[in-house]
């Protein structure tokens, strides 16, 4: 069975982190409509996703999606300083530069304590420090910014993931059905890969197989979907669609080399379909390459007992 800890995987690309640091000095000295056209251009620049299920891999390169909600009023020359504030802070995560994240998290509260993606991202950093204490301080955080913004897409994801982490599925699948069901959101694919996986951990392959789907729908490039539908038809015993769907997923991957999971799904589509050359040929790809890994030890069990089922 697979681990949450590969809940959802993105790519990640380098930002600027010298002109970051420009941006916040530059912020000081400017006032009115210089404040605002500096903040926008930067924020736009600089500001970046957090779509995935490891803290390590909070900030990825997908523009972050920040609140919807109106200004009520507030100041925007402040709402400005908020969201360059906040998208520093991101960068500082990126370096694991906790301490000096946090103290722009802080800024970005005093500028506008009603901006709903300073309160996520300082969810994001008390989850990726990772102590019980913060952890715990981590969920109100992120329930902060639901609550400023309710519509807040990327903050329902980034919850959902942090529920998983602390093992609440249930939560989770409820956070993640929101932004997977939010049309025009940039992570609204990886949230349906997030909820699938989650359905995964509560066994309830059904609700699992329907995100799964919803996400190739949207994304037919989706790996993650592929992979794992091509399990839950295996689980089935639909030899012949999981079959298309594994030759899809070597197309997707060509080129990236292949995982011991694909290797050892090759290898129960072959042995299904009684292919003892492609089976035993993956089988020695699987022990040569990857000897440590989780799935030739499940190969190793199976050639001791073909007739036993797959675990």
């Amino acid at each position: 069975m697979m681990t949450f800890k590969n809940l959802c995987q993105f790519k990640y690309q380098t930002l600027l982190f010298q002109s970051a640091q420009q941006s916040a000095a530059s912020i000081a000295h400017m006032r009115g409509a210089k404040v605002i056209l500096l903040a926008s251009a930067l924020s736009a620049l600089l500001l970046s996703g957090c779509q995935s299920t490891t803290t390590t891999d909070l900030i990825g390169n997908a523009p972050y999606q920040t609140s919807t909600r109106p200004s009520d009023n507030r100041n925007l020359d402040q709402q400005e300083i908020a969201r360059v504030r906040t998208s520093l802070a991101a960068q500082y995560i990126r370096k694991n530069e906790l301490d000096t994240a946090q103290r722009q998290l802080e800024k970005a509260f005093a500028a506008d304590s009603r901006y709903a993606p300073a309160y996520d991202m300082m969810g994001i950093l008390l989850q990726q420090e990772g102590s019980r204490l913060n952890l715990v301080k981590a969920d109100q955080y992120f329930k902060k910014a639901i609550m400023l913004d309710k519509d807040f897409d990327q903050a329902h994801n980034n919850y959902g993931v942090y529920l998983s982490q602390m093992k609440r599925y249930k939560e989770a699948a409820e956070q993640f059905e929101i932004a997977g069901a939010a049309l025009g959101y940039e992570g609204r694919i990886g949230a349906l890969e997030n909820l699938g996986r989650t359905y995964l951990q509560l066994n309830d392959h059904p609700a699992a197989a329907k995100a799964f789907l919803r996400a190739l729908d949207g994304n037919r490039n989706s790996v993650i979907a592929h992979i794992e539908l091509v399990d839950l038809l295996l689980e089935q015993q639909r030899v012949q669609q999981a079959q298309r769907l594994y030759d899809e997923t070597l197309l997707l991957v060509q080129g990236q080399g292949i995982s011991p999971r694909l290797l050892l799904q090759g290898i129960k589509l072959a042995a299904a379909q009684n292919n003892i050359a492609t089976r035993q040929q993956l089988a020695q790809q699987l022990l040569s390459a990857y000897p440590l890994s989780d799935e030739a030890k499940q190969l190793k069990i199976w050639l001791n007992n073909p007739e036993a089922p797959w675990k």
